[in-house]
């Protein structure tokens, strides 16, 4: 546990090899250690950096893809 931030900054710079910046990471109490916020190039470059991160054992993900304001004002613009 003592560890754990030095681990963060390991995967931040590992995530750059993928096309991913991790924006900011929290600390939290409940269910999650972890919150990250990564901006990546697109889907498959997350995929992989999780895949690798994974890869390295002890670690769980769930992602939730975040759309920006104008994302979604084009999502209900083909609403009609």
């Amino acid at each position: 546990m003592t560890e754990s931030t030095k681990r963060a900054d390991a995967a931040k710079a590992a995530g750059k090899k993928f096309g991913c910046d991790m924006k900011e990471m929290y600390w939290t109490l409940g269910s999650y250690d972890l919150v990250a916020v990564v901006d990546a190039t697109d889907e498959a470059s997350y995929l992989a950096f999780g895949a690798a991160l994974a890869g390295a054992g002890n670690v769980r993900t769930q992602s939730l893809r975040a759309f920006t304001k104008d994302e979604m004002n084009a999502v209900f613009a083909k609403l009609g």
